[in-house]
């Protein structure tokens, strides 16, 4: 029986991650090069220390200097987001939980101050009974510590909990967490490879919540 749910942030609830792909790609064709999507896909939702600035200096015959061409990244990138909208269906689904009486989470491989900021931004912050982020545990996804560190804030155990997820990483994180995981992929994360989860869909707005949960629940 499903008694809260957990959402993931970057992706899933503001599709940060298909302005930063984008961007990224920008910058590697000035200099004539390439990220490929299937190595950038490897790093979303968990962090490992990748530079792709330092990726693009590997693989490009002049001299580049990384922290700059970051600094400069993250400026464009939070110009790109300003104004930004969470993506479709998600306040509906905030509502409806609220309506339903279930406890809601987020569980992020960002820090607090990244996700809360934008909560905040998308006036979607009080919302949520509980927020876990990467200051909270040693790993990040896709271990399953801040699945079962929100559950356990929420007072719910894992198989009560229904997690909302956009990548491979973290849909592994909530299987590994022994929770149910519904895939809403973004156009970056749309072609990964996920381990079996109990339902995708292209946007939350296709189904209901309660929809989503008798079909859970059953």
């Amino acid at each position: 029986m499903v008694k809260g749910v957990i959402f993931d942030f970057d992706g899933l609830i503001l599709d940060t991650e298909t302005h930063q792909y984008l961007l990224l790609q920008e910058i590697f064709s000035e200099y004539g090069c390439e990220l490929p999507i299937e190595r950038w896909q490897q790093e979303i939702g968990t962090h490992s220390g990748f530079s792709p600035f330092q990726y693009l200096s590997e693989n490009i015959h002049q001299k580049i200097d990384p922290p700059i061409l970051q600094k400069q990244f993250k400026e464009k990138f939070n110009k790109k987001l300003v104004g930004e909208q969470a993506r479709d269906g998600v306040e509906e689904y905030l509502q409806e939980a609220k309506e339903l009486k279930l406890k809601i989470g987020l569980a992020s491989s960002s820090n607090y101050k990244w996700v809360s900021t934008h909560l905040d931004n998308l006036n979607i912050l009080h919302y949520f009974d509980c927020i876990k982020t990467s200051d909270d545990v040693e790993k990040v996804k896709p271990d399953p510590a801040l699945y079962l560190e929100t559950a356990k804030e929420l007072g719910l155990l894992a198989e009560e909990c229904l997690v909302f997820e956009d990548s491979a990483n973290g849909a592994l994180a909530a299987k590994e967490a022994n929770m149910k995981c519904i895939i809403v992929p973004n156009q970056v994360t749309h072609t990964m490879n996920f381990c079996s989860v109990a339902h995708r869909m292209n946007s939350m707005s296709e189904m209901a919540l309660k929809e989503v949960i008798a079909y859970i629940n059953n």
